[in-house]
């Protein structure tokens, strides 16, 4: 029994820091897209965003799965150390994927004409560069994934 209170503590430890970089992702995101990143998503009006934002909500899904698959990665690897190291790893690596992805979207800006947040913002289906950046940020994301294993 004394296992499974072990585990189960893991798990919720495991799953607030996990919870709390997808979170960071998504905030570094939206510091990255003009206006507010919700606004593009829900198409509310506000912001300028009068329908839902197609390419929005690829490049942030991209980013909450990229982070996601670097937060797994870090506790796969090292679930069987002890909770304070693997958290670490997992934090750091975590932290690791959100400036390497935040490096790639400004490196993906400032190769393509225009101004990628007005053109990912932009209400409507998706456009091709929103599956372009969407891309970059999961193979960024692999890549930290790779070095952590």
């Amino acid at each position: 029994m004394s296992d499974l209170l072990d585990a189960t503590f893991h798990a919720v430890v495991y799953a607030l820091v996990g919870g709390g970089l997808v979170v960071l992702a998504l905030g570094v995101l939206d510091l990255l897209t003009p206006g507010r990143l919700g606004s593009h998503l829900r198409g509310d009006g506000t912001e300028g965003a009068s329908a839902p934002s197609g390419s929005a909500g690829l490049v942030a899904a991209a980013w909450l799965v990229g982070t996601g698959a670097i937060v797994f990665t870090a506790i796969w690897t090292n679930g069987e150390a002890s909770l304070g190291r693997a958290l670490l790893w997992t934090i750091v690596f975590g932290i690791v994927g959100v400036l390497v992805n935040t490096v790639m979207l400004l490196a993906v800006d400032a190769v393509t004409p225009g101004r990628l947040g007005d053109i990912v913002c932009t209400p409507g289906a998706a456009v091709p560069l929103a599956y372009v950046t969407a891309a970059a940020a999961l193979a960024v994301s692999g890549v930290v994934c790779a070095s952590i294993a």
